[in-house]
């Protein structure tokens, strides 16, 4: 039986690509499409200035947007993926979850409240059981859950292969795309034979996430992990696909085919969206490269390389599509687990 499910913020980038996305999914039929005021009442072809390297699919370019209300979308729909600026959803997320919705959320509100679940399927599914704590606390039938950013999504995978030899120090450098912005969010003459050595919030997201990503959930609380991190977050003109170096530092002595058997050999998971190997390691030292490298495993997969010995522990290099794996997919890949795991 097909899910329904609804898009809040349809229009912009990563909503393009959750309809991108979400084409021919064998589980979700895309049943509702939202946006602001100016949109609502237009079909998606007038709303929304297609940027997505395929065309626009002829049933949703016909479809009407509405706006982002609960008493807009309609009550079957099963399942709301919002890819809302995150001011905007914390104003408008609780609304929906009141009314009973459950949102799988791309948005940065709330991905470290306590009982929010910030999940990456192969990683943390457990963490899902948060559900039932936020419910319990916050009064509503609903649920609410996030995947991280698309920096931290990108690394973290590496990580949790490398903690069975006791995680420690994290430090890593991003080289970060310019799609991570939005469309109108980095100029030509900003990015253009440049590199931009600040990106607003994302090291702190880089080092928060991480630790609640990889901590343990008890039943009723969340531990974040112990291990320190430190990111400095760079955007350089890459089109699609951040490139991060990682130096981490480990309890255990690992080397690098420790390191890299450990990589190949984190599993998977069984659900649509989810690449049958979640990490692809390199044994040329110059890749994971983004316009090489990046469409791996539908854009789902993360790429590592480059792995070495250092003083502490090990370096390396690792990849992944900042769009899909990093925003829309892994919305719709936890939409896949709470399918999975009976929250609809």
């Amino acid at each position: 039986m097909a899910v329904r499910v609804g898009i809040l913020g349809a229009t912009g980038a990563v909503g393009q690509r959750f309809i991108q996305l979400l084409e021919d999914h064998p589980t979700f039929e895309l049943a509702a499409l939202t946006a602001s005021e100016s949109s609502a009442g237009k079909t998606y072809r007038e709303a929304a200035k297609w940027r997505v390297n395929t065309p626009i699919p002829d049933d949703v370019a016909e479809m009407t947007v509405t706006e982002t209300t609960p008493e807009a979308v309609p009550d079957d729909v099963d399942l709301l993926f919002s890819s809302l600026p995150s001011g905007v959803a914390a104003n408008v997320e609780p609304g929906f979850l009141e009314e009973g919705y459950v949102v799988s959320s791309n948005s940065s509100n709330d991905r470290m409240a306590p009982d929010v679940p910030l999940t990456i399927p192969e990683v943390n599914p457990g963490h899902l059981e948060l559900i039932e704590v936020q419910r319990d606390e916050r009064g509503w039938d609903g649920a609410l859950v996030k995947n991280p950013n698309c920096s931290t999504i990108t690394m973290v995978p590496t990580l949790a292969a490398l903690d069975r030899f006791g995680l420690e120090n994290v430090h890593v450098s991003t080289l970060q795309a310019v799609s991570g912005a939005g469309y109108s969010g980095v100029t030509s003459m900003e990015i253009i034979d440049n590199a931009i050595p600040h990106i607003g919030g994302e090291e702190d997201k880089m080092e928060t996430e991480s630790r609640k990503l990889l901590g343990d959930f008890d039943g009723a609380e969340l531990h974040l992990h112990e291990m320190d991190v430190a990111a400095s977050c760079n955007r350089i003109p890459t089109l699609d696909g951040h490139l991060e170096n990682v130096f981490a530092e480990t309890a255990e002595d690992v080397s690098p085919e420790e390191a890299a058997e450990a990589m190949r050999e984190y599993p998977s998971v069984d659900l649509h969206s989810s690449p049958e190997q979640l990490i692809h390691v390199f044994e040329d030292p110059g890749r994971p490269q983004p316009r090489m490298d990046r469409e791996r495993g539908d854009g789902m997969q993360i790429s590592a390389g480059g792995i070495q010995t250092t003083a502490g522990g090990l370096k390396y290099n690792c990849l992944a599509h900042n769009t899909i794996r990093g925003a829309a997919g892994a919305s719709v890949l936890n939409g896949e687990l709470l399918v999975e795991e009976g929250y609809l």
